[in-house]
């Protein structure tokens, strides 16, 4: 008999990357993972919305991030988000109460524009 081997694809339960935490390159923790957003038609995963606070001393805020913009550390069991303290602080972001209309083209264009990813659904 074969021994079965690790899907390096292997699918993941939405409820285990809630709560994940996210760090720069550099270990430090920027926030965690709030949600993910699914898109129902291709069942492809939008955003990861992540909050982020403390650290970046700008009080808890959301941010919805294109999934493609993490990389996941499976040692560390966490996500790993290049970008800049700076650039993070000037993200579009929303509060909680105040969720953007995830339905409008022009936001989700904006959202992949801003970090540099190619939209998912082209």
């Amino acid at each position: 008999m074969s021994q079965l081997q690790a899907f390096s694809n292997s699918p993941v339960k939405a409820s285990s990357i809630i709560g994940t935490d996210v760090v720069n390159p550099n270990g430090d923790n920027l926030g965690d993972i709030k949600e993910v957003v699914i898109d129902p038609n291709t069942g492809k995963v939008a955003y990861a919305v992540v909050s982020f606070g403390g650290f970046l001393t700008m009080g808890e805020k959301l941010f919805a991030i294109p999934f493609s913009s993490f990389k996941y550390d499976p040692t560390e069991n966490e996500y790993v988000l290049d970008i800049s303290k700076e650039r993070l602080e000037a993200a579009p972001g929303f509060d909680s109460d105040n969720w953007p209309s995830m339905s409008d083209e022009k936001w989700n264009r904006d959202v992949y524009k801003y970090y540099e990813r190619p939209p998912y659904w082209e």
